[in-house]
Formats: structure tokens, sequence, C-alpha cells
């Protein structure tokens, strides 16, 4: 049951969470957005393509940024309550130290359950999704293999000419060549077009407003004019087959069942296991990163001119967990060996630093007398 100071602490905390969050997910979304932007642009593409696909990248970056933000955000609070005297008078009251960390440690359990959301579910099906998109653009025969401005050769005997892409994805001023049939050859000009995608893997380009000529001797040319002709491409789909998937697309549990039995090498195997073992453990870093924050600022006298030490010894112990984290995740790529070691940097801050929350002083400085006493009974 949450007291008044337990409430009045989480709700600074998630309010400053969401808010800082929000800003840095936002600054990382447009940085790597742009880029995709002129990819986007520079496939003729409308912007609705360019906003679905950083969408999709979205929970990611929400993913990584939750637990650092969390971490800054606890900082800030404890601090500010510090400097304000306010930790003094309620732990006067007889509030323990756990007492007053416990708005960081709820808050954190929470965001720590989101995060396994977010990697476990969220996270896959949104690589997923940005990776199926990329692909079709990637693939899209009217995109790929019909360039603008070109007489594009889409194989034996047959040469097509767009004049340009339209945003909606349409092919404007278009001239194609069918001499796929040497005793046939058709010439077809056409206002606009759209690729279709046709059974049997094939394409098929529907021109409109347009008019076809074939030579039926040399004296003779015969000229029609159609409002919708189907043209049929065959098997030009730009790319063969089926792309492979991405680890972070796959499943959890696929990333942990899939062996070398399934026909994949020992490598690839270890890396499938490093990533599972990433998503089952980072979020927990929400946790350690808070308990460690209020280790810090909580235990020892209050004064202003150490909570500026305090807080550059919580940043530098999260600079270290977050590379030890990265090395334990890259050791484990190489071997599933090293897997524990993801778990003991993830849960290690979490144990040690409520352990010496719970004993109440820091580098040997007690708590002042009376405050002990009263903690003690509390």
């Amino acid at each position: 049951m949450m007291t008044g100071i337990t409430r009045y602490i989480t709700r600074q905390l998630l309010i400053g969470t969401a808010l800082v969050s929000v800003v840095l997910v936002f600054i990382v979304w447009l940085t790597q957005s742009l880029r995709f932007l002129q990819f986007v642009m520079s496939k003729g593409l409308p912007l609705g393509t360019w906003l679905k696909l950083t969408v999709y990248m979205l929970p990611g970056f929400f993913t990584l940024i939750l637990p650092s933000a969390f971490f800054f955000v606890v900082l800030f609070v404890y601090n500010k309550l510090a400097m304000d005297k306010e930790l003094v008078v309620v732990q006067a009251a007889g509030v323990s130290r756990l007492g007053v960390a416990k708005a960081a440690t709820l808050t954190a359990t929470g965001l720590t359950i989101l995060g396994l959301i977010l990697s476990s579910l969220i996270v896959p099906a949104s690589v997923q999704g940005f990776k199926d998109l990329q692909f079709l653009i990637r693939t899209d025969v009217s995109q790929v293999l019909l360039r603008e401005g070109a007489f594009n050769a889409l194989g034996d005997g047959l040469t097509v000419y767009v004049r340009e892409h339209a945003t909606n994805g349409e092919l404007l001023d278009l001239m194609v060549n069918d001499a796929r049939n040497p005793q046939k050859p058709v010439t077809l000009l056409a206002a606009r077009g759209v690729v279709r995608e046709a059974a049997n893997n094939t394409r098929v380009v529907m021109l409109f407003k347009g008019s076809r000529q074939e030579r039926l001797s040399p004296e003779k040319l015969s000229v029609l004019y159609f409002d919708t002709y189907a043209l049929d491409l065959g098997m030009v789909t730009g790319s063969e087959g089926q792309r492979n998937p991405d680890n972070r697309e796959r499943w959890t549990w696929d990333l942990l069942s899939l062996d070398e039995k399934d026909g994949y090498a020992p490598n690839a195997v270890d890396r499938m296991r490093a990533e599972a073992h990433q998503r089952l453990t980072a979020p927990f870093a929400a946790l350690g990163y808070a308990l460690l924050a209020t280790a810090w600022l909580l235990l020892g006298s209050f004064d202003r001119r150490g909570q500026w030490r305090r807080i550059g010894g919580a940043v530098l112990t999260v600079v270290v967990l977050q590379a030890a984290a990265l090395s334990a995740m890259n050791a484990t790529a190489k071997s599933d060996a090293f897997a524990p070691l993801m778990y003991i940097v993830a849960f290690l801050p979490i144990i040690v630093s409520a352990y010496v929350l719970a004993r109440g002083s820091v580098h040997g400085v007690p708590l002042p007398p009376v405050i002990a006493a009263k903690n003690k009974a509390a």
C-alpha cells in the first residue's frame, strides 16, 4: 500500500520519465528517419510509406532508452528532494531508506515488466513489419527494375521506358517494345501504368490511355487504341526467393529452441541465444539502475558538496555496467557458455544495491544516531 510520500515521489518519477523518454525517442527517431526519407523519396513512394517505416522503429527505441532515461530521472528527483531537505524530514519521521526508495523500486518494477513485453513481443513484431516493408520496397519491380528516364531491359526482347515515377506509385509516359515473339514485335505507348502482382510470382503492367502498334508486314502497320491494356512482364520480380529473417524479428522461444538440427550453423545458434538472453536480461536494467541511483544518493549525510560526487559515482557505475553488459553479450554471441554472465551483470546491481540500502550505510558513513534508531524501529 502506497504512503503519501511514495505516491508523491512516484508521480514525479513517472512524469519525468515520460517526458525524458519521449524527447529522447523523438530525437533518435528524427535522426534515423531522415535517411529513410531520402530512401523513400528516391523510389518515388508516398510519405505514408516513410511514416510507416519509421513508426516500426519506435518500440525498439523505447526499449533502449527507457532504463537510462529512468536512471537520470531518479537521480534528478532524489537529488532535488535531498537539496530541499525533504528527505531529511521524511527520514526523521521514521521512514527507512528502503521506504524512501520504494517509489523508485515500484516504478522501476513496472518499467521492467513493460520492457519485457516490449523486447519479447512488440519489438520482434515491429522489426518483422519493418523488414517486410523494406524488402517489398527493394524488390518491387516498378521501383527496382523500371528506372525512370531510362530504357530498362527486362529480359530477351522486352524493353520498357518510363519517364517518371509518380508519388502515388504510378508510372508516367511509358513506351514498351515487346519483341519476345520476333515474328510479331509490338510497341506500346501509354500515358500511365501500374505494376500489379499476378499468379505464379509474375508481374503485370496495367497500361492506361495508350496505343498498341504492330507491324503486320513491311508496308502495313496495325494500330490499336486502348483505355486499359495488361502487359505480362513474366518472371521479373527483382529478387528471387524469400528473405532470411533477422534474429531481432524471431520470437524469443524460437531463438532458444532452434539449433543445428534445424540446419543452422553453430555460430548462428550462438547469436540467436545471445539475442534471446539479451531480451530477458536488458529490461532489468531499469530496476538495477534505479536501485543504484537511490543507493548512491540516499546513504550517508546530505550536503550540497557531496551530492555531485555521488551523482558522478552513480553515472560511472552505470557506464561500467553497460560496458559489462555489452561485453557479456558479445561473448555469448561467440559461445553460449558465457550466457550466465549476462544474468550476473543484470541482477548483481539489484542485489548489491538492495543489500546496501537495507544496511543503511555506504562507504562506512553511518546514519545519524537518532534517525538510525527510528529506522531500526520502523
